[in-house]
C-alpha cells in the first residue's frame, strides 16, 4: 500500500531461499531469463521491518538500473564496480541495515563523497587508497582476500554478467515491461512511495524511446492524408486510354492542431509549441485550436502551408481536454495534434488520429496514461 511502484517490480521477481550467501543478491536465471532474487532467511529474520524493506529496494533497484543486465565495466566484474553501484542506490535509501556502502557516512571510507551520483562517478572517484587499503579494487569479486572494514557490499553480487548475450537481450526486454508496468501503476496512484525524485526521473528516463520528433511529425502528417480523386482529360486512363477520361488524385492532410493556453502552461512553453508549428507549417496546412477549459471558435484559424507566425497567448483559464476533442469530432479532420503540459485529465476518444507534444519534463510525469504516442519537444 505504502509502495505501490516497488510493490509492482516485487510481484515480477521470483524469490528464491539460499544459505549459500550471507545476505541477499539478485540475477538473470540463465536458463529461464528471468530476474530472481536470493536471500538467506537468517539474514533477513535478524532485520527489523524497515531494515528488511530497504534491503529488498536495495536488490530491485540493481535490476531497475541495469547493474545486472546491462552496465558492466570493461573486462570482468570488480570490487570496485560492486561498490560503486552499493553507493550509487545507497544515496536513496535511509534504513539500511549496519554495514550498508552509504556516500557521506562519517567514519567511513566514502565520507567525503557526495550523495545521489552515478555508479560510473562512484567507480571513477572512490578514495585515492582504495587498493592500498585492502579494497582489491581490480581483483575477482569472488577473491577471498579480507577488504578493510566498511569496504564490503552489503549484498551478493556473484550472479552478475553470468548469462549469454541472448538471455541478457530477453531479460532486458522483460525489465522494460516490468518497469513500465510498475511506473504506471505509480503515476496511475499518484503516489510513488520512497522513490526520490531524482530516482523516479531517471526511471522515467530509461522508458522514454528517443526519437526525432521530427520524422513522427511527418509520419503523421503522411499518415493523415487522405486522396481527393477527380476526372481529368488531361491525364490518360491506364486501363481505358482515350476512351475515359482519366483521374487526379490530390492528397491533402486535414491536421487539427489544439494550443492548450491554460494557466499552467507557461509563455516560455507556449513559445517552444509555435517555434515547432512553424517548421511543421513547411510540411502542411492545418487548422490551429487555442483552448483552456472551452473553445472559442473565434479564436481558430488556419496556418497556411509555408507561413510563419509569432507567438501569442489568447486564453488563460483551466485546462479540459474535451472541448477541442469535440471540435475535431464533429468536423472531418485526418489528424490531431495536441501541444499541451498534459495536466488534466484523461479525454474521451479521438475519431482521428491523435498525438500528444509536450516538454520532456511533462512527458516523464503525464496527468493521465494514454496508449497514444506522446512526443517530447527538446
Amino acid at each position: 500500500m505504502e509502495e505501490p511502484f516497488f510493490a509492482a517490480i516485487s510481484r515480477r521477481i521470483d524469490k528464491r531461499v539460499s544459505l549459500s550467501i550471507p545476505t541477499a543478491g539478485v540475477r538473470v536465471n540463465p536458463d529461464t531469463a528471468q530476474f530472481e532474487m536470493f536471500y538467506n532467511p537468517e539474514f533477513f529474520g535478524g532485520l527489523n521491518d524497515l531494515e528488511r524493506l530497504d534491503v529488498l529496494k536495495h536488490e530491485f533497484y540493481h535490476i531497475i538500473f541495469m547493474h545486472v543486465t546491462e552496465r558492466m565495466p570493461e573486462g570482468k566484474m570488480t570490487k570496485r564496480w560492486n561498490i560503486a553501484t552499493d553507493l550509487a542506490i545507497n544515496s536513496h535509501l535511509n534504513n539500511l541495515p549496519e554495514g550498508g556502502l552509504i556516500p557521506g557516512k562519517e567514519g567511513t571510507p566514502f565520507e567525503d563523497l557526495p550523495s545521489g551520483m552515478s555508479a560510473e562517478w562512484y567507480m571513477e572517484n572512490l578514495p585515492e587508497d582504495f587498493e592500498s587499503s585492502g579494497g582489491s579494487g581490480d581483483g575477482d569479486p569472488d577473491d577471498s582476500s579480507e577488504p578493510t572494514s566498511g569496504m564490503e557490499p552489503l549484498d551478493d553480487h556473484s550472479g552478475w554478467g553470468e548469462t549469454d548475450a541472448q538471455v541478457k537481450e530477453i531479460a532486458k526486454e522483460r525489465l522494460k515491461e516490468i518497469v513500465k508496468s510498475a511506473a504506471e501503476t505509480a503515476s496511475k496512484n499518484r503516489n510513488w512511495g520512497s522513490v526520490t525524485s531524482e530516482c523516479k526521473r531517471k526511471i522515467m528516463d530509461s522508458l522514454q524511446t528517443k526519437v526525432d520528433w521530427k520524422k513522427v511529425l511527418r509520419y503523421f502528417i503522411k499518415t493523415s492524408q487522405r486522396s481527393n480523386k477527380t476526372s481529368s482529360i488531361k491525364r490518360i486512363n491506364r486501363r481505358y486510354a482515350y476512351v475515359h477520361p482519366g483521374r487526379k488524385i490530390n492528397r491533402v492532410a486535414k491536421v487539427a492542431i489544439s494550443i492548450d493556453q491554460s494557466g499552467s502552461v507557461d509563455d516560455v512553453m507556449l513559445a517552444k509549441f509555435f517555434a515547432e508549428l512553424n517548421k511543421l507549417s513547411a510540411l502542411a496546412e492545418f487548422t490551429v485550436i487555442p483552448f483552456d477549459t472551452k473553445v472559442d471558435e473565434s479564436l481558430v484559424y488556419t496556418w497556411k502551408k509555408g507561413e510563419r507566425r509569432s507567438w501569442e497567448r489568447v486564453m488563460c483559464g483551466g485546462t479540459d481536454f474535451n472541448p477541442p476533442t469535440d471540435y475535431v469530432n464533429d468536423r472531418e479532420f485526418d489528424g490531431h495534434i495536441v501541444l499541451t503540459d498534459l495536466y488534466a485529465p484523461k479525454p474521451k476518444a479521438s475519431k482521428c488520429q491523435r498525438m500528444w507534444m509536450t516538454t520532456p519534463e511533462h512527458a516523464s510525469r503525464p496527468y493521465f496514461s494514454t496508449n497514444e504516442r506522446i512526443i517530447a519537444i527538446e
